[in-house]
């Protein structure tokens, strides 16, 4: 089951410190309404949203990824959407500068920042100040070890990593992505990736809102999500960037709602398999997120079936004087 709050009140609040600037974050899984109470928040805080969604970044997926539009965005600043080409590439470590980067901006204009999304990896860099290796990505190497992946295995490639990294051998599971990038950074630096990762400092004190519904309603939010991305042309959207030359395998088109479609544009399976295909991954990835957010002990966790989610999410935080002015709520 997936978890539920009724309490008729928070079940804390979460007061920012005058030693840190203020970061409120806005998660939890999929269709619980994160972008919404973002912008209501920005509205009433005088605050502005920096997206930690990591297919809001990507230019051309609007229907698919539920991306804001312009409309939905009025009169709240939106930071990283449509920074890259369906065609790039966005590391880890280049999102966490970008963001950084947006925070400071926003909080150095006297205006709150608020980190919304549910991207796992995505928030905690942020939020954890993660040490992230900074070594561009090789196509030689990882050229050489897919091929040797691919001839011998992926436990040969695997063993090897352990011999020189026992913990991210250990972590990558049978990801072979993840092997082939420590060895990666092994090889670079001849450190462990490992032993180049972790927590940093943190840069902000943090208010963190979670989202929830029950399973019931959660998968009925998703079903219908997923209809209505149909409704608006998400097919043909998918087929537009792959007419646009978008190669099937570009990072982008890994999205959900887009890799399922790839087939049904090409012919291969009809649209109903497509759409089943949507539904099933969709509620694999929000079992995903939600045993991260389980982790989230600090929490301030909501409802999100209630029609009063705003007036519990301001309840929630409390605002003294910070040396970045006084956060005061105002009605739009």
């Amino acid at each position: 089951m997936y978890p539920h709050q009724s309490n008729a009140r928070p079940d804390r609040t979460v007061s920012l410190k005058p030693d840190l600037p203020p970061l409120i974050v806005v998660t939890g899984a999929t269709a619980t309404g994160k972008t919404a109470l973002g912008m209501a928040l920005a509205r009433r805080l005088n605050g502005e949203v920096v997206n930690a969604d990591s297919r809001y970044l990507y230019r051309g997926l609007d229907i698919g990824t539920a991306k804001p539009t312009p409309t939905e965005m009025a009169g709240v600043p939106h930071h990283l959407i449509d920074v890259v080409g369906p065609s790039d590439e966005m590391s880890l470590a280049t999102y966490q500068d970008l963001a950084f980067a947006a925070i400071e901006d926003v909080a150095g204009r006297g205006r709150l920042p608020i980190l919304v999304g549910g991207t796992p990896l995505y928030v905690n860099a942020v939020v954890e100040s993660w040490r992230i290796p900074r070594v561009p990505p090789q196509p030689e190497i990882r050229a050489r070890l897919a091929a040797e992946i691919q001839g011998h295995g992926l436990e040969r490639v695997t063993a090897r990593l352990a011999e020189v990294d026992p913990v991210a051998a250990e972590r990558s599971g049978r990801n072979a992505r993840r092997v082939i990038r420590a060895l990666e950074i092994h090889e670079v630096t001849g450190r462990p990736m490992s032993e180049l990762e972790g927590k940093g400092p943190r840069r902000y004190d943090v208010a963190t809102l979670i989202l929830e519904l029950d399973a019931a309603t959660l998968h009925e939010r998703i079903d219908r999500r997923i209809e209505g991305h149909i409704a608006a042309g998400l097919l043909q959207e998918v087929r537009g960037l792959l007419a646009a030359g978008v190669d099937p395998t570009a990072p982008a088109m890994s999205s959900i709602g887009y890799r399922q479609l790839i087939p049904v544009v090409e012919g291969a399976i009809p649209l109903a398999e497509g759409i089943e295909a949507i539904r099933r991954d969709t509620r694999r990835y929000v079992k995903h997120q939600l045993t991260w957010l389980r982790k989230s002990t600090d929490a301030v966790r909501i409802d999100a079936s209630r029609g009063d989610m705003i007036e519990r999410a301001l309840a929630a935080i409390t605002a003294p004087t910070t040396r970045h002015g006084r956060l005061v709520r105002s009605d739009p």
